[in-house]
């Protein structure tokens, strides 16, 4: 039995478990590094294990330090988590070795999962249906072809080829990228990722709980889920249920796992892998089902038999959505600082079933929270339960959409396009949706008028924070003069550059003119000196209340509320229509530095993990030159033109801060 519990991982997953072991009576153990100590999993656990060190290889991922931890803390039991320890067989074996019951996949199961390639032989050789592998290159029949690493997480090191020109080339860099072997396989374009999450207990019951649709998907990794899946009729669920039960059992599978499948609109399926942990959008599938999976997870590893017979019911339908600290519209490059404010509207529940169909939130951030570089960007799953599928859509881009959310730059405003976008509310969906669709990665707070509002209430509740802080004469309003004349104005730097916000109010205290307006930065007038602007025309405006978090204006006889957040010189505003950030520009900027010609700069703060080139080597643009490692992810530096390498100032393995140089080319 299991009486204590290590969880060798961290953020939300460590705390999805934590919350099953409460409600079974199982004590908890977490483990930390500095940058965690605050985290709010680790105040959770019944007792905390310190890690020295920082980056995930030297913590988290280090099996003999958790191992360790597990022993000094007194746990009988160590729970992977998700992720890389999940599929280690040698993190499986030593926790076995070390006397502890191990809450997985067992290791020589875990070992053939490993090679990708072996799986497949041993699944097709079951009769369950494969795409074909190529390891040579010159195999390679038709094109395009899709590279992946022969071991390794899904959706790191894979790469699409078009063409054999290219492909020989292609494999050289995935290897060297990878650091191992790649094989090649037909890459299927516009078919759908399901995948039937599965437990299979020590006595040979397997059980499949329908399906789940993750088709959308940036870097072959998804950030939608849901189930049932739109395009899955209960025949076709019967088959791929048929299937998962096939594959588990000729890999002599035990726990927890996911067998993933592509799926093309003539119904036919092809075996991509089958993952042995719980994975990240497991939620639904518990909403849906009403199963706590961890707690069956649990059982299976105490040796114990399933409780059901067959796959349960299907209750409703569930969406799920990875809320992460990315930018979507340069690159999804990762986001690192501080969470000033994380707050969800109506919540149902986090960490478990809920009794009832609503909102659950399984986060692994709180207000204060820091976003490290050595993190992954994941913030938190935000999970809707409806009757129907559109019901549980519209539940879920309305909870998003009042998310206030403050510090990080988040995937949040695509996720609520894609929620409400006719093609994802229809269900036409597959792995090429984000590509077809590129409008999903609008800001949400679009509209002209919109912004214009979210500036002057950014400015009208400065000026109140500013009055009430005044020592002297603070009730008197911002700018007051006895003969009205100037106006009051602010400049900010927001989304689409710098802009320039000014009112004036008349002898009432009401507003009688306002406007926004573009500012080229290089004529930013930030002392004021310059010429009064031209007034912008804009419906009539009513200020209903000014504080300085909060501000109802009322337009054209509507009215709306603006929260506004300031955090030293920036102001998060949320509205009904979306948010924005906004940082009050200086009057007296100091100037910045400038970086020289052909110098790149770290996009990010990470480690420096591999260099592929020495000064004085020629490169093509576009040729990778080194990658950093940040958030869990590697991030190639590529050549932005052809040159000659002038100056590496960095090494593997050193930090780096966000701007600081990495490289120097010279043009050719």
């Amino acid at each position: 039995m299991i009486r204590r519990l290590l969880v060798a991982n961290r953020g939300e997953v460590a705390r999805r478990v934590f919350a099953t072991c409460r409600l079974v009576g199982i004590e908890t153990v977490a483990v930390y590094t500095d940058a965690d100590a605050d985290a709010p999993y680790v105040d959770e656990a019944d007792y905390a294990v310190h890690l020295p060190g920082s980056t995930p290889s030297a913590t988290y991922l280090r099996g003999d330090l958790l191992i360790a931890a597990a022993k000094r803390s007194g746990a009988n039991a160590v729970h992977p988590g998700h992720g890389t320890l999940a599929e280690d067989p040698d993190f499986a074996a030593a926790v076995a070795e070390a006397g502890m019951i191990w809450v997985g996949t067992p290791s020589a199961t875990l070992a053939t999962l490993r090679h990708k390639a072996e799986t497949k032989a041993v699944v097709d050789e079951a009769a369950v249906p494969i795409l074909p592998s190529f390891g040579d290159p010159q195999e390679v029949p038709g094109f395009p072809v899709l590279i992946k690493p022969t071991t390794g997480e899904g959706g790191v090191g894979m790469r699409v080829v078009r063409d054999a020109q290219t492909l020989a080339e292609a494999v050289a860099s995935t290897r060297r990228e990878v650091g191992g072997d790649v094989y090649c396989e037909p890459y299927l374009e516009n078919v759908r990722h399901v995948e039937v999450p599965v437990l299979a207990d020590v006595h040979g019951t397997v059980v499949p709980f329908g399906e789940r649709e993750c088709s959308v998907q940036r870097r072959y990794q998804t950030i939608v889920e849901e189930t049932p899946s739109p395009a899955v009729d209960a025949g076709l669920r019967e088959e791929l249920c048929r299937a998962a039960i096939v594959a588990v059992r000729s890999l002599g599978f035990v726990g927890i796992g996911t067998v993933e499948f592509l799926l093309d609109a003539d119904d036919e399926f092809w075996f991509v892998e089958l993952t042995p942990s719980l994975q990240m959008q497991h939620a639904v599938t518990e909403c849906v089902s009403g199963y706590d999976l961890v707690r069956l997870q649990l059982l299976v590893a105490e040796g114990g038999a399933l409780p059901m017979p067959g796959p349960p019911p299907i209750r409703g339908h569930a969406i799920e959505v990875r809320l992460s600290a990315e930018d979507p519209a340069y690159a999804w490059l990762p986001a690192t600082g501080a969470l000033h404010r994380f707050t969800v509207p109506d919540v149902a529940g986090s960490f478990r079933p809920l009794p009832q169909p609503g909102l659950r939130l399984d986060a692994g951030v709180a207000d204060g929270s820091s976003v490290g570089a050595q993190q992954d960007p994941m913030l938190a799953k935000l999970v809707a339960w409806a009757p129907t599928r559109q019901e549980a859509a519209r539940m879920l881009a309305s909870a998003l959409t009042r998310t206030q959310l403050h510090g990080v730059v988040s995937n949040r405003d695509l996720l609520v396009r894609v929620l409400r976008h006719p093609g994802f509310r229809a269900g036409e969906t597959d792995t090429g949706f984000l590509d077809r669709h590129p409008e999903v990665f609008a800001p949400l707070l679009s509209s002209v008028d919109a912004v214009r509002l979210s500036c002057l209430a950014a400015a009208l509740a400065g000026a109140a924070g500013r009055r009430a802080a005044a020592p002297v004469l603070h009730s008197l309003p911002s700018g007051w003069r006895n003969v009205p004349s100037g106006s009051q104005t602010a400049v900010y730097d927001g989304p689409a550059g710098p802009v320039e916000v000014g009112y004036r109010m008349n002898r009432h205290g009401e507003l009688a003119a306002w406007w926004v307006r573009a500012v080229d930065p290089e004529e930013l007038d930030l002392a004021g000196l310059g010429q009064a602007p031209v007034l912008d025309d804009h419906p009539p405006t009513v200020v209903v209340h000014a504080g300085s978090d909060r501000v109802a204006l009322d337009v054209n006889g509507i009215r709306l509320t603006f929260h506004v957040h300031r955090v030293g010189e920036v102001s998060y505003v949320d509205s009904p229509e979306g948010s924005v950030t906004l940082r009050e520009l200086s009057r007296f900027p100091l100037p910045a530095p400038e970086a020289g010609e052909g110098s790149l700069i770290a996009p990010l703060p990470g480690a420096v993990r591999r260099i592929l080139v020495v000064p004085g080597q020629r490169v093509r643009a576009g040729e990778l030159l080194l990658t950093l490692e940040a958030m869990k992810l590697e991030h190639p530096v590529h050549a932005p033109a052809a040159g000659v390498v002038a100056s590496l100032p960095v090494h593997p393995g050193v930090e780096v801060d966000t701007g600081e140089l990495l490289a120097v080319l010279d043009p050719e």
